[in-house]
């Protein structure tokens, strides 16, 4: 009898104990089959924080106009060459085709024809000639030109035509003219030009009218911006 009084009290206390941890571990379980709660920012180690701002995207010049000088030497047919000058402005349409006006102004003498004729053509032995044309240029040949074994600049063959007017001997005639040029740019902003065209138009100062060609070949300086 004595024996048998622990043995109930062991039993007494384990079922307690079952009582109270049966509930505890029934709860835990329905805790850990339920859906996981997303971590917060307050889980994480680092938080990136980011300021924004407004960019203000650079402005690059497009490069698209020129304007230059140039000199030369201008024939006029029956009268001989002169020094030429003038100024041009040129707008390039695409990266092949361009546009460009034109202002060139020589002088022409008629020194050969005062040794046959004492009065001689023009009322004075020397008459200024000046014109102007707008024509179209196309860039058939894009190169490049090396200068010495370790540098190279950018350059272009072109061909160009267009039409204007010539002012010569009080006469003032529609020309055509017609040519090629080579252009290389030495910089991002500036270029040499040479150029070699035909200008057409009609003259009657030697009592008949005739049409002429009159050869110019010039070299120039281009600003592009």
């Amino acid at each position: 009898m004595l024996h048998t009084i622990p043995m109930i009290t062991k039993l007494l206390v384990a079922a307690m104990r079952a009582a109270v941890f049966v509930p505890l571990l029934a709860a835990a379980g329905g805790a850990l089959a339920a859906d996981p709660v997303a971590p917060t920012n307050a889980d994480q180690p680092v938080v990136p924080e980011i300021d924004r701002r407004e960019v203000a995207l650079p402005q690059y010049p497009s490069n698209d106009f020129e304007l230059g000088l140039f000199a030369g030497t201008y024939a006029t047919q029956n009268f001989g060459a002169h020094a030429v000058y003038g100024l041009r402005l040129g707008y390039a349409v695409t990266e092949d085709i361009f546009v460009e006006g034109v202002y060139g102004k020589t002088k022409v003498s008629d020194e050969a024809f005062r040794q046959i004729l004492p009065s001689g053509v023009f009322e004075q032995p020397t008459a200024n000639l000046s014109y102007y044309n707008l024509s179209v240029g196309y860039n058939v040949l894009p190169a490049e030109i090396f200068i010495g074994s370790k540098r190279a600049k950018p350059a272009a063959l072109y061909l160009i035509g267009g039409v204007g007017s010539t002012k010569f001997v009080n006469q003032t005639r529609q020309t055509f003219n017609f040519g090629a040029g080579f252009r290389v740019y030495m910089s991002d902003w500036a270029a040499l030009q040479l150029d070699a065209r035909d200008h057409i138009f009609t003259l009657d100062l030697l009592g008949k009218q005739q049409s002429t060609h009159n050869l110019e070949f010039t070299a120039g300086l281009t600003v592009i911006f």
